[in-house]
């Protein structure tokens, strides 16, 4: 039988115990610990975090260890509102933004680690480069070779602007890619790799702008079999999205238009 394991230099081992207290009213986090300086392992740290000191969302949990308990704990963080993405990452086994996920609605322990298929920096900070020279191969930002009307902005109607639902609201955190096996498997290719759910989404946005006028030329670009096929609707991105976004529809409209509107 086939046997499935990590290469050696990546398994994850046991690590510390920062502390470990008598009694009082604890949550136990495990936290995944990455140190690129060190010629080890990557371990699992075990934090116990004092819930009466006013921590709310696991980002609060963090922040609080960072300051209190081991100062070298290294992760992303910036608006702590759901708005920025910088703290993505995966509680217990879900990829999601740590800033709006209450403590109180995980029971037991609270399993940390970075976001999947991603090359770690050091801890709980992915490597995003990739991603985000992906996110530059779609052109994210308007293509118009008309000018506004005596220089004043663009104007859209409300129906225009409505079909931009769905999409602007996209914060680029990476859940729904990091949770894509069709990312996984092919997101990282030398050549041509698969944009992935994030990205594809953000070319719908751009896509369905009335105010952008190189919509075919968007359309032949992605109008490839690794770029935009790769995806085959498995849905994970869809339910792993911490903003309820449906990158899975936006992918298919786009599928539906290279279809219908490319010759």
């Amino acid at each position: 039988m086939v046997q499935f394991r990590l290469p050696k230099n990546s398994r994850i081992k046991k690590g510390k115990v920062h502390n470990s207290p008598n009694d009082g009213n604890f949550k136990r986090l495990n936290i995944y610990r990455f140190n690129p300086e060190k010629n080890d392992n990557p371990r699992l740290d075990t934090f116990y975090l004092d819930l009466d000191t006013g921590s709310q969302m696991v980002l609060d949990g963090l922040i609080s260890i960072k300051d209190n308990i081991d100062s070298t704990l290294t992760f992303r963080r910036s608006c702590r509102e759901g708005i920025c993405g910088s703290c993505s990452m995966n509680i217990n086994g879900v990829n999601t933004l740590s800033c709006i996920t209450p403590i109180e609605s995980i029971a037991g322990d609270i399993n940390i680690y970075p976001l999947p298929h991603m090359p770690v920096i050091k801890d709980l900070v992915p490597d995003l480069n990739h991603a985000y020279d992906q996110y530059e191969s779609i052109s994210p930002w308007l293509k118009s070779d008309k000018k506004p009307l005596k220089n004043k902005e663009r104007i859209q109607t409300q129906e225009e602007r409505k079909k931009l639902d769905g999409l602007v609201e996209c914060i680029m955190c990476f859940c729904c890619s990091t949770s894509c096996p069709s990312y996984w498997w092919n997101g990282d290719n030398n050549k041509k790799s698969y944009l992935g759910p994030a990205v594809l989404l953000s070319a719908q946005r751009w896509i369905e702008d009335s105010r952008d006028d190189k919509t075919i030329k968007r359309l032949e670009k992605l109008n490839d079999s690794m770029e935009l096929f790769r995806c085959h609707t498995i849905m994970n991105c869809t339910s792993a999205c911490p903003k309820g976004l449906n990158p899975a529809k936006a992918i298919a409209e786009i599928k539906k238009k290279v279809a219908l509107e490319i010759e």
